[in-house]
């Protein structure tokens, strides 16, 4: 996440299939949104949460930022002439690892700045989705878009890595990204591919030893990620925060409303996680809300004579698992050579389906898949985990389980296999064996910390500053209701988006979106009550 798709705005459009190169991170940031964040963890009582005693963290307040290029805060080789833009600096934020213990081991927290071009009224934190979605890489990858609308004149535009994630540090690891590839790691479908207290063990071992030890996965959740948020705005000089976050990032968002209500400015929240619903139901929401875009995707396939989904819409579930099932047994290898799975595929179709710009693509890659070609749905899978062509994943997959391990209560193998089934109900697109016949446990079952959230997430929400909701009706990954439910939970404005993709804000290239989150965030003006856009 992220962690949220976005589509191109550039001048004339190049053809879909050559995507810039944010719309891969946004992507891989939106499968972890629809798909990761998803991953629920069980009833362990929470801690209660860290105090941040302003004393104890003046040290860190008081820290200066040395805004320098950015060529250490790439990730890949194509990151790397991103960053080269001389337009963009970049500096690190210490904060505590253990905010009980400020005094103890410190992170870094990595930002990226586009430069206000004008009269500057401070910076604009944006964080892209996830858990694991690296806000540096997007501010990096949409500068020109950023730079096209207004609100580049009045804001320093910073992006960050939430700790743990992307070029922030210590890293929060568990497998590599070769073993990503060769699907060497915990495979999502509905649940991840756990089935045994032994598999999940593994997990938390192999994320303990890789992470630098138990104090950086017990510090890895979004209550920590919120006090970091308040050390970063304080160090760029902002008396109130100003905020853009999309999907997850809207949870972090909404966290840091509640915790710091005084310390607010403006918060966008755009693809808003629902705060009424529990990790589980959260979950089958959301494949709920992938099936009704494959449904609308079947349609859509059906006008056209011969499509690979038949012409019958209502029987497109059992046609796409014709398609799959000879994979479930036999991965079937890319022109590259490498193997690609089930899993890999209906991460692919899921991706895809994150706008609706994209469904011509599916159709096509399932098209090539059905007549033994894998490249085109490898290529959508690789966008939704925002893996380059130098093999670099810019999702950060991993942070994803710590983050969600520390957020989530743990659920039973009892209460996970039951989750399974009831995806499989809800979203029948998903309903094979492989994926919701098996007996599983919770991948975060041998975490070697209890979560540090509750559930309900979100609570005290009176008295809050104004917040704008940005909130689109058909939205695969964060139904709308999550939006209305964030809006009114916060008491804030609500702006719907009639349009069917995950995210609205700059990254959807549609003006009048545009126009009432810029009057918020310059003007602090908040749309009418029935303030409503179309994509």
């Amino acid at each position: 996440m992220i962690a949220d798709l976005r589509r191109e705005i550039m001048r004339p459009r190049p053809p879909r299939s050559s995507c810039p190169r944010y719309l891969r991170a946004a992507a891989a940031a939106a499968a972890a949104s629809a798909l990761l964040v998803l991953a629920g963890c069980s009833s362990a009582t929470p801690e209660p949460e860290t105090s941040t005693p302003e004393a104890n963290l003046n040290a860190y307040h008081q820290q200066k930022l040395d805004w320098t290029a950015c060529k250490e805060t790439a990730k890949s080789e194509a990151d790397k002439k991103l960053f080269a833009d001389p337009r963009l600096e970049c500096a690190r934020v210490e904060v505590p690892v253990d905010y009980d213990k400020p005094e103890g081991n410190r992170a870094q927290v990595a930002l990226t700045r586009l430069r206000a071009t004008g009269d500057a009224l401070g910076s604009l934190l944006i964080d892209p989705g996830g858990p694991g979605g690296s806000g540096t890489q997007m501010v990096a990858s949409t500068q020109p878009l950023w730079q096209a609308n207004p609100i580049a004149k009045r804001f320093d535009i910073v992006g960050f890595d939430p700790r743990g994630t992307g070029s922030s540090t210590p890293s929060l690891d568990c497998y590599t990204d070769k073993e990503y590839d060769a699907g060497e790691v915990p495979r999502y479908g509905v649940v991840y591919d756990i089935t045994t207290a032994d598999q999940a063990a593994e997990v938390a071992k192999r994320c303990t030893e890789a992470s630098g030890g138990v104090e950086n996965l017990a510090n890895a959740g979004s209550t920590n990620v919120v006090h970091d948020m308040d050390i970063i705005r304080e160090v760029l000089g902002d008396d109130k925060l100003s905020y853009v976050g999309y999907s997850y990032g809207t949870e972090l968002g909404a966290m840091y409303a509640t915790t710091y209500p005084d310390k607010v400015r403006a918060m966008v929240l755009d693809g808003a996680v629902s705060p009424d619903l529990t990790a589980k139901e959260f979950r089958a929401a959301s494949f709920e809300g992938l099936q009704a875009r494959f449904n609308d995707l079947a349609v859509f396939c059906a006008e056209s004579p011969g499509c690979i989904l038949g012409g019958d819409p209502a029987a497109a579930n059992e046609r796409l698992h014709d398609i799959v099932q000879p994979i479930v047994d036999a991965p079937i290898e890319s022109s590259t050579g490498r193997k690609v799975s089930v899993w890999d595929v209906y991460l692919g179709i899921s991706s895809g389906l994150f706008s609706e710009k994209r469904w011509p693509t599916i159709i096509s890659a399932l098209t090539a898949l059905n007549a033994g070609n894998a490249d085109k749905i490898l290529a959508l899978r690789d966008l939704a985990y925002g893996r380059g062509t130098d093999g670099v994943y810019n999702t950060d997959l991993d942070t994803n389980i710590a983050v969600r391990c520390m957020d989530w209560p743990r659920r039973t193998a009892e209460e996970h296999t039951d989750l399974a089934r009831r995806i499989g109900k809800v979203a029948p697109m998903f309903d094979l064996d492989v994926f919701t016949g098996g007996s599983y446990h919770n991948e975060c079952a041998a975490w070697p910390a209890p979560p540090t959230r509750d559930e309900p997430w979100l609570t005290d929400t009176a008295d809050l500053p104004e917040t704008l909701v940005v909130s689109t009706t058909g939205d695969p990954a964060t139904p709308h209701e999550g939006g209305i439910a964030m809006a009114r939970a916060l008491g804030g404005s609500l702006l719907t988006v009639d349009g069917k993709q995950h995210g609205a804000y700059i990254l959807g290239a549609n003006e009048c979106v545009d126009d009432i989150v810029n009057t918020y965030l310059i003007d602090l003006e908040t749309p009418p009550e029935d303030a409503r856009c179309s994509l």
